[in-house]
This record gives C-alpha cells, structure tokens and sequence, in this order.
C-alpha cells in the first residue's frame, strides 16, 4: 500500500517533470473504504493541461502501444514489466512490495531503465528524486541506452509466436514428466 506521503511526493514528482502523463491511480484490491488515495490540493488543477489521472480501470496495453509513450513508470510487477517492454519502452521503476524490489535490481543491472532513488535509512523518495528520473530516462541524452535496450527486448517480450512456442515446450515437458502415483 502506498503512504499518502509518498502519493504526495509520487505526484509532485510528476508534475515536477513537466512531462505529460497518464497516471493509473487505483486502490489496491481488498484495501478498505476509509484508505484515502487523495492527490495534493490543485494538483489536478495544475496538471490539466499536463496528464491524465485515471481512477479506474486503464487500457494499459493500448496506452503502451502507441508511439507518444517515451517511458513506463512502473511498480514492477511482472505483468506491467512485460507489457512495458512488449513495446520497448524504457523503464522508470518504483517498487513497493514483495519481488518487485528484486524485479528492479535485474533490470537495472540490465540497463532496462533506472529506479527512483530512494532514502537509504528509511526508503522514502522525494518528488525530485521521481522527476530526476523521469526526466533521465525520457528526455536526458543518459536514456539513450535504456532506449535502445528496450527495444532490443521488445524483440524477445513482444514476440507472440515465440511465447506460443515456449508454453507449447514447457506443456509438453510436464505431459513427458507427469507420472500416476497411486
């Protein structure tokens, strides 16, 4: 669950970019009623003309895949990772839970984007340091590399047939491997 300080400092940092966006903000499933996801006072107001906020349900691949999107500003859950790099988009990264921490430690050592530094005694970020990297990825001469390695894996991530194929092997190994214990 993300605090309401860092929702203050996640969107501040986007307005900071002065980057257009199209941010999906939902409550998590199952998070109660009373957990508020309130935005900064004017922020809406502020970034009109900048981005979208969407509380519901977002067409996320349809959003990905056209051509204006410079860059993915993503948890890294495993789902989004794949969708951002099925269309070579360089990633931002902000990890809240789980494996998504170690998600973005392999894919910066794979030059795939940058995570948002993050305060090493109490793990918070600031709306700088989001910009900062915003702005690194999407507009510095730095991204060029998460760029083009991005797309150099939007051949492998975005490849249908090839998934198609690696299900069908892995399906037949199970079927060669399954055995009847009685």
């Amino acid at each position: 669950m993300v605090s309401k300080t860092e929702l203050r400092e996640l969107a501040l940092g986007l307005e900071l970019s002065g980057l257009p966006f199209i941010w999906a903000l939902r409550k998590p499933a199952g998070s109660a009623e009373s957990d508020s996801m309130e935005l900064p006072d004017g922020f809406l107001e502020r970034t009109r003309n900048q981005g979208i906020v969407w509380t519901t349900w977002v067409p996320q691949l349809k959003i990905l895949s056209h051509e204006s999107i410079g860059g993915f500003l993503t948890h890294c859950g495993w789902g989004s990772i794949v969708e951002g790099l099925m269309f070579g988009h360089p990633l931002i990264m902000l990890p809240f839970l789980v494996d998504q921490g170690l998600n973005a430690r392999v894919l910066v050592d794979k030059q795939l984007g940058i995570e948002v530094p993050r305060n090493d005694q109490d793990g918070s970020f600031t709306k700088d340091s989001v910009a900062k990297s915003i702005s690194s990825v999407v507009v510095d001469d730095e991204g060029n590399i998460y760029k083009e390695n991005a797309i150099a894996w939007s051949r492998i991530f975005g490849d249908a047939k090839l998934h198609k194929k690696y299900i069908d092997d892995f399906i037949d190994y199970l079927e060669k491997q399954k055995t009847v214990d009685c």
